[in-house]
């Protein structure tokens, strides 16, 4: 088994990234998986236009994180949310590879978490990503929201501390298995 674990933030320091680590973590603890570890940091594009695609093609990197979904089993994506929505960066790659396929999910099981400094633990994020992503090839088969991440979350031991939320992460997580 093969999964792709995407964290879709452009922040070196992102506390999505932290989550995904740990979701990683517990995922593999439940799950024989072999895990693939990127971020859209990883994949360096153009914001997306169709006059730069007329004029240099669609750019590698979206080429290559395509690829790199295709050749997964399945997916955990981590979001972070810019005023309840992705991030651009994230957006402008996605963008791209829609232009390669419209199935840029490739059909593959996905789990989808996010969190926030907020009690509303970036859940209008999610629910964008739970309503349009099934239009890309996504079958998404559990989200997680983290809320007030700072409360709930140490970054030292890089676990979630509340054990009601673990759990819930967890149960996520394992759906993947189904």
């Amino acid at each position: 088994m093969k999964t792709l674990a995407f964290v879709a933030s452009n922040s070196k320091q992102s506390i999505n990234r932290l989550l995904l680590e740990h979701a990683v973590e517990l995922l593999k603890s439940e799950i024989d998986t072999e895990v693939e570890l990127l971020s859209v940091l990883d994949f360096d594009a153009p914001i997306y236009s169709i006059d730069t695609e007329n004029e240099s093609g669609i750019p590698k990197a979206a080429k290559d994180l395509r690829e790199k979904i295709a050749s997964a089993d399945q997916l955990l994506i981590a979001y972070a949310e810019h005023n309840g929505s992705y991030v651009a960066a994230y957006k402008s790659l996605f963008d791209w590879m829609t232009r390669l396929d419209g199935k840029v999910f490739a059909d593959k099981p996905m789990v989808i978490l996010a969190t926030s400094p907020g009690q509303g633990g970036a859940q209008s994020v999610l629910a964008q990503a739970e309503t349009s992503a099934p239009f890309f090839g996504a079958d998404i088969k559990a989200s997680f929201s983290l809320p007030s991440y700072f409360e709930n979350f140490d970054a030292e031991t890089g676990k979630i501390t509340d054990l009601q939320l673990r759990n819930d992460l967890k149960d996520a997580l394992l759906k993947l298995k189904a």
